[in-house]
């Protein structure tokens, strides 16, 4: 009764460790049985969070099981193929490569967070048995190896976090600034490139664009502040309508819109003129 919890673990172990060596552990049954009781483990879970979900989804006047639970809704309304303002987001697990795309600038050393890093990352992971063949496994006596997990899993959970709470700009914040593009182009009177202004700031475009300073940059998408001195109007309703023609393979085409739309947005790229 005096011994504690430490002692009696380490007997219990050394006893355990004595049984394998003079009668081993038999594969079947006693592995089988704890893969199975593990399996059942699991799906007992996954089902008990399938009924969770399907219980406490609620209802919208849009349909039943639209409002969302502990665990979401049962499904969403239909995807809107020609929405202007949806800002495209990866799954969590990749969102560590997301931000390290905001940190690297394009298209020097993009290469860098795209490529190099991860490959370096699993290239290292996968001579990990070859290059560490110590005996010692205890953590205390391997501090090189554990301080290079600790930074990866906090380099990690830190890209991740950033990644998934980074902000972009929305079209509902950028339209604030139309009338500033407007009076700093010179188009304040027609209402043609303020249409089109408008819909400039709700496309998405200043996700890789820049226009008078506001957007990203990415992509090696170039500014547009005076993009009306390089092309005409038609030339950029072709344009906008199908990129690839002008050789173009990385910006989507925004034939969407609509003719009258094109036009509009034309107008306006065509009144930026970057005069001042």
């Amino acid at each position: 009764m005096g011994r504690d919890l430490g002692e009696r673990n380490r007997e219990a172990y050394a006893r355990y460790k004595d049984d394998v060596r003079k009668e081993g552990k038999p594969f079947f049954p006693r592995a089988i049985l704890h893969d199975t009781i593990m399996a059942f483990v699991v799906v007992a879970v996954m089902i008990a969070l399938a009924v969770i979900w399907y219980w406490d989804a609620g209802d919208t006047p849009e349909g039943e099981g639209l409002e969302a639970g502990v665990l979401g809704p049962l499904y969403t309304l239909p995807a809107d193929a020609g929405t202007t303002d949806f800002i495209p987001r990866p799954a969590w697990y990749f969102c560590f490569l997301f931000y390290l795309l905001r940190i690297f600038e394009w298209p020097e050393t993009v290469f860098i967070a795209t490529v190099g890093i991860p490959t370096i990352a699993l290239v290292l992971l996968l001579g990990l048995p070859f290059y560490d063949r110590r005996l010692e496994r205890r953590p205390s006596r391997r501090p090189v190896a554990m301080i290079a997990a600790v930074l990866t899993v906090l380099s990690m959970g830190v890209l991740t976090y950033k990644g998934a709470t980074a902000q972009e700009a929305l079209g509902s914040e950028l339209l604030k600034l139309v009338p500033d593009w407007a009076e700093e182009q010179g188009f304040t009177g027609d209402e043609q490139a303020n249409e089109g202004a408008r819909l400039f700031a709700v496309s998405g475009c200043l996700n890789c664009h820049i226009y008078l300073g506001s957007g990203t940059g990415s992509l090696g998408a170039p500014d547009l502040s005076d993009v009306g001195d390089r092309y005409e109007p038609q030339a950029l309703v072709r344009y906008l309508t199908n990129p690839a023609e002008f050789g173009n393979t990385v910006m989507g085409s925004y034939a969407y819109l609509g003719q009258e739309n094109l036009e509009k947005l034309a107008t306006f790229l065509d009144a930026s003129t970057g005069d001042k």
